[in-house]
């Protein structure tokens, strides 16, 4: 079950900073997500990630997006 206006977030952060990008942390992820004011409950499921770096379809796995 995905939440469509959530996973277009997610989308939509992920297409952002994985410009020029092949891995980003947790904690640049998260740090971009809380500027652009994402909804408390994406934000939570950001600060859940263990920490690490990610690759875009990895982070959009684990967030419930869809980009890849």
């Amino acid at each position: 079950m995905t939440d469509e206006p959530g996973s277009r977030m997610i989308d939509d952060l992920l297409d952002d900073i994985y410009h020029g990008q092949e891995r980003i942390s947790q904690a640049e992820i998260q740090r971009r997500a809380v500027a652009a004011e994402l909804p408390a409950e994406l934000l939570t499921r950001i600060s859940a990630l263990p920490q690490g770096e990610y690759a875009m379809d990895e982070a959009a796995d684990l967030l419930g997006g869809s980009a890849a």
